[in-house]
């Protein structure tokens, strides 16, 4: 095992609930080497969760242990598990959805249900809100220090039977591509889309030309212009909107050194979505 263990939560920081689970991995194994993918996931948000695993997961080497704790099941009959996906790194989490674009797009090799007898910290039976803290921070943290593998969890389970959230795939329909907005690029307000760059390349469109965006929301249109397809920001002038490819190879939407979500009220998922296509020429007579 690599020793690393890798949190995700819903959390924040605000209290000591993210502390207590850090306790809880160094008194298992003062050896294990914590890290923090995000304490910010809004609250109770699946989807969310899902991205933010599929954005790093496969950045991190085999064998490196995920805990990812959003939980609006916690204390119900909701299953845990632990999964290997096909690149490697293990996940420990509630079987709520969390797991659902890590199956899509990299697959799971190993699944196991994870089982309380056993793999829940000692004296905290009575309690039944703080899973991430007596289920999953623990037995992550054994399994990060090589105190358990993975077939030590449970019993092995149907990869197949991962609870999935729906998922719309991106077509193309004639001139256009039409997707979702899955998420933000948090902190600087870009869109991210579900549309994967080699559908896009089939557009024809180079680096520099000017492509037509729509967005829409179940009621209306909510956004229609042009702007440049670029390689990054510094290609148009601040304050300008441009799409670009994003570190997951998707395409998005941005203002450079501006908040395109928040200039324009745009949300994510599902009802909110996403049409490309190339610009139109004018013709001045």
């Amino acid at each position: 095992m690599t020793g690393a263990l890798v949190l995700q939560t819903d959390f924040g920081t605000s209290d000591g609930a993210v502390s207590a689970m850090y306790g809880v991995a160094l008194k298992v194994s003062p050896s294990v080497r914590i890290f923090d993918l995000t304490h910010d996931i809004p609250q109770y948000n699946l989807w969310e969760a899902s991205y933010r695993l599929i954005q790093t997961i496969q950045y991190w080497p085999a064998d490196t242990v995920f805990v990812s704790v959003v939980d609006p099941g916690v204390g119900s009959s909701r299953r845990s598990v632990a999964v290997r996906a096909r690149t490697g790194q293990i996940v420990v989490t509630p079987d709520n959805g969390t797991l659902t674009h890590v199956k899509r797009m990299l697959g799971v090799a190993e699944a196991r249900e994870l089982r309380e007898s056993g793999n829940r910290l000692e004296g905290s039976e009575l309690s039944y809100t703080f899973h991430g803290r007596d289920v999953y921070a623990y037995t992550g943290a054994r399994l990060a220090a090589g105190q358990i593998a993975l077939a030590d969890v449970g019993e092995e389970i149907d990869p197949a039977s991962i609870v999935e959230l729906p998922l719309v795939e991106a077509v193309r329909e004639g001139d256009a591509i039409e997707g979702t907005i899955d998420v933000l690029d948090v902190r600087f307000g870009s869109l991210w889309s579900n549309v994967p760059f080699p559908l896009f390349a089939g557009l024809g469109v180079e680096y520099g030309r000017r492509v037509e965006v729509s967005i829409r929301n179940d009621t209306r249109e909510v956004y229609r212009n042009t702007m440049v397809y670029a390689k990054s920001f510094a290609d148009v002038h601040a304050g300008e909107p441009l799409v670009y490819i994003n570190s997951v190879l998707n395409v998005a939407v941005a203002i450079n050194q501006g908040s395109f979500a928040r200039a324009y009220n745009i949300g994510t998922g599902l009802s909110w979505k996403l049409a490309i296509r190339k610009a139109p020429k004018i013709v001045y007579e």
